[in-house]
């Protein structure tokens, strides 16, 4: 949460009369994964970072979106009532319009999702004041919020961009975004044939930091008529296409040998102790172990592919590679492997 934690507590120039339009927060709980995805026609000429400002991504608790008439104030109000008071979504959407910095409700606009119970949880507010159009949609582990828009088809089309795509939280998110990719989404940027002019997609996975995301994508300005969630896409693409796909280097090489009944033999001469966290391909934690020496013995938790990931005591990771059931014994994780 880079862009955010920097943003928060400085003042931005124009923030009290900005609009922020359509957004998503949601969780998976299978995966433990919490994400967050909007647009705006604002871009970092006018505010900085564009639409980012109004996500934050709170790694293993949920994500939550402030926005019509962003104040600073409100949003770290609602970060601190759920980081120390644990108030739910419900309870947050009525904490926040009982307690507006200033007084003024009616022109906010709010979503949360979060698993913090072990189930996900989501809910939205918007005022009566906020800009037409203007609304909300909520589901089990989502809520999706705008205001300026065409209509209130822009938030039915991101819904169904999320609930109809196969594949990771991420892949869900993108797939709403691409909703809401009509021209004038955001009817300020009608005339000029996009749907908004910055954009931004966050997920964070279990054990990140606040400030160092897994996916962390932003597009704050785009060229006139260049459409922002099209090039969100073409980075989310190149990211999805590396992410958890290809192996990172290592200054020291991690050997695995296949065994019999579905153990291996793991070889690691780095630092120890490390933790050896695997997910499967939809990025779901499925099973770890610990490597105190330079052998472990693992029985593997699952079949299919499996990515690794090899971590120190303090949760940095020191190297990443895949490993599956087609993957030639010994598998070996090495500096300038091909």
């Amino acid at each position: 949460m880079k862009t955010f934690s920097a943003l928060l507590f400085c003042g931005l120039c124009g923030v009290l009369s900005a609009q922020d339009t359509f957004s998503i927060v949601a969780v998976d709980v299978a995966t433990g994964q919490v994400g967050s995805a909007g647009a705006t026609c604002l871009d970092d000429t006018e505010i900085e970072g564009g639409a980012i400002i109004i996500s934050d991504v709170i790694p293993d608790l949920g994500a939550i979106h402030t926005q019509s008439y962003w104040v600073p104030a409100n949003q770290n109000a609602a970060h601190d009532q759920v980081v120390d008071n644990g108030l739910s979504p419900e309870e947050l959407m009525e904490w926040l319009e009982a307690n507006d910095v200033q007084g003024n409700p009616a022109v906010r606009q709010y979503g949360m999702a979060d698993l913090l119970t072990g189930q996900a949880r989501a809910a939205a507010f918007t005022g009566d004041n906020c800009m037409d159009w203007k609304g909300h949609i909520t589901g089990t582990n989502y809520a999706i919020q705008g205001n300026i828009l065409l209509g209130e088809e822009i938030l039915a089309q991101m819904e169904s961009g999320f609930l109809e795509t196969e594949g990771t939280l991420a892949q869900k998110l993108m797939a709403a975004m691409q909703g809401a990719n009509v021209a004038g989404a955001d009817t300020r940027c009608l005339e000029e044939g996009v749907s908004s002019r910055s954009a931004f997609l966050r997920v964070a996975y279990p054990g990140d930091s606040p400030d160092d995301l897994t996916l962390d994508l932003l597009v704050s300005l785009t060229p006139f008529g260049v459409e922002p969630i099209d090039v969100l896409q073409e980075e989310f693409n190149a990211w999805n296409s590396t992410s958890q796909l290809t192996e990172t280097q290592g200054q020291d090489p991690l050997l695995i040998t296949r065994q019999a009944n579905g153990e291996v033999l793991i070889k690691w001469d780095g630092i120890t102790p490390a933790e050896l966290i695997a997910f499967d391909e939809r990025g779901a934690r499925v099973g770890s172990v610990s490597l105190s020496g330079p052998w472990t013995t693992w029985e593997l938790p699952t079949e299919g592919m499996l990515f690794l990931r090899l971590v120190d005591p303090q949760g940095d990771v020191l190297t990443t590679m895949q490993y599956g059931v087609q993957s030639p014994a010994p598998n070996t994780q090495r500096s300038g492997r091909e």
